[in-house]
């Protein structure tokens, strides 16, 4: 397989050892094809992500929604669309007695998969010092949580033991 000493070729500085095709960067671009860039179009807004914050914390109401968030409501209600299009929320009806029927915003399993996303920018936005008000900790043990990465075998891996490659039969 081929690999890219990027220590010899750039500096101390580089981050993730490329390997395979994926080892001459300049034979092709990501554009279009990216799994980073299709994750940000979905929830790459700071929009998005407090919304999803909000159903992480048992918001569903758009007008709590909108409330919690501080989003103008056409901005809340067009991003919850764009939730829900994307698989990321679902729309429910509900009504109070004496009242017209109205939707609460319920994450789906493809919402609640960016739990392990959630943790990662909580843990990095208090790494500064700065105030924070939430902490999410684990209900069995009260001990904080972390973002971990492991392989698929159960490995945790480090950055500097990360290499990049294409995935097989991507061209």
């Amino acid at each position: 397989m081929e690999r890219a000493d990027l220590h010899d070729e750039y500096d101390e500085d580089t981050v993730f050892t490329r390997t395979g095709e994926f080892a001459d960067r300049d034979a092709f671009t990501a554009a279009g094809w990216c799994a980073m860039e299709r994750a940000l179009e979905v929830v790459g807004t700071r929009s998005a992500m407090m919304l999803v914050r909000e159903a992480f914390y048992g918001g569903r109401r758009f007008d709590d929604l909108v409330r919690r968030t501080g989003l103008a409501e056409t901005a809340a209600a067009k991003r919850l669309r764009q939730l829900v299009a994307d698989g990321l929320m679902e729309r429910r009806p509900y009504r109070e007695p004496g009242a017209r029927t109205r939707h609460e915003y319920v994450l789906t399993e493809r919402g609640r998969s960016l739990f392990p996303l959630f943790v990662a920018l909580m843990n990095w936005g208090s790494a500064d010092g700065g105030r924070s008000g939430v902490e999410l900790a684990h209900a069995g043990c009260g001990e904080t949580l972390f973002p971990a990465v492991r392989c698929a075998a159960g490995h945790d891996v480090g950055i500097e033991e990360t290499e990049v490659r294409l995935r097989p039969g991507r061209s």
